[in-house]
């Protein structure tokens, strides 16, 4: 797999990277945000390692340019404590975050776990899923809504799909994290409350698709009985 690092912190980068090459993962590590924009747009690596401050574009303009063009994963970087960083990185379309100073073992683990949701499937995985309207196809992760072709990012599928295939069940916040990144789930952590929020905004016109059960999780609606 060919990991994209863009941080101006040229010692960070270089060290991140011995550290990903060590792993099994080729890497190429950039400082600047409008060579870094350009290098993932020209789709020669599996996942981008982005940090927010950088010369040239910051992280975020990076981040939102590439999503007009690329469903790439994207895991942010951000300065510890800045939650307004994160949820904004969230916003704009990243799968993950990981506030600095990290340590790169946690790093390493947040790659896997975004890679191991993208490996090949079963027969009986890669079914096509139609519930409410909505159809969601594994094998060409692609999805549509009456019809209508919608663009989702890598996480935002993942969550789609869970939700799906347990229609009619609550899943509860901690659950989705634990199955989508392999690690328990934090009190501060606003990752899946905004993949759920923009499944939200792409899916839904004019009915509840996924519903929010108070205290306990998440709902994917079979019909307009379960969104009452």
């Amino acid at each position: 797999m060919e990991i994209l690092v863009v941080d101006d912190d040229a010692e960070l980068a270089a060290l991140v990277g011995r550290f990903l090459v060590k792993e099994g993962f080729r890497v190429t590590a950039l400082h600047d945000g409008e060579v870094g924009l350009a290098s993932a747009l020209a789709g020669r690596h599996d996942l981008l390692v982005l940090d927010v401050m950088l010369p040239g574009l910051d992280g975020f303009s990076v981040l939102r340019k590439l999503r007009e063009h690329s469903r790439m994963p994207v895991i942010m970087l951000t300065a510890r404590g800045q939650d307004i960083d994160r949820i904004t990185g969230l916003e704009l379309g990243a799968d993950d975050y990981l506030p600095k100073p990290f340590n790169p073992h946690e790093l390493v683990a947040r790659i896997k776990a975004i890679f191991r949701r993208l490996e090949p499937r079963t027969v009986a995985q890669n079914a096509r899923l139609e519930v409410n309207g909505v159809m969601l196809d594994p094998a060409s992760r692609t999805t549509a809504v009456d019809g209508r072709k919608v663009e989702l990012t890598t996480i935002e599928f993942d969550i789609l799909e869970m939700l799906m295939r347990a229609a009619g069940r609550v899943l509860s916040r901690d659950i989705i994290i634990e199955n989508l990144y392999d690690r328990k789930a934090s009190g501060f952590d606003q990752s899946v409350n905004v993949h759920i929020s923009h499944l939200r905004r792409k899916l839904e016109l004019g009915r509840t698709l996924i519903k929010t059960v108070r205290g306990v999780g998440y709902q994917f609606c079979v019909d307009a009985t379960d969104a009452e």
